[in-house]
């Protein structure tokens, strides 16, 4: 591990995991975690018992944010737009992108009920 590398330990449906990262991502991971695990807790907590499918489910809505983000992005595009605005959007697509890649991550896990990715 380099010395700009991290190692935090988070929890996602009553597992806990240790991810690497940098200092400077290791909030929004925290935060990424935390949005993804209380995702999973909800779908969960709705009589969906199935961890692999809350993550899946979770993956989805994720993903469908990142377009709805991205299409606000491409029709905000403009000379006249505020650079502030603009940094604001980006960040919330990279925030929701990571909390993807921790849902799909989590899918591929040892001991996860069966892995979905080939």
């Amino acid at each position: 591990m380099s010395n700009d590398s991290v190692r935090i330990e988070v929890e996602i449906a009553s597992q806990r995991m240790i991810l690497a990262t940098t200092p400077q991502d290791e909030a929004k991971l925290r935060s990424a975690s935390q949005m993804v695990n209380e995702q999973i807790g909800l779908i969960t907590s709705g009589g969906n018992r199935s961890i692999e499918r809350a993550a899946i489910m979770t993956a989805l809505k994720l993903a469908g944010q990142v377009q709805e983000l991205q299409e606000q992005l491409s029709r905000t595009v403009d000379p006249e737009i505020d650079s502030i605005v603009l940094q604001q959007l980006t960040s919330q697509i990279s925030a929701i992108e990571q909390e993807v890649n921790i849902a799909l991550e989590y899918l591929s896990l040892p001991g996860s009920p069966r892995s979905i990715v080939p």
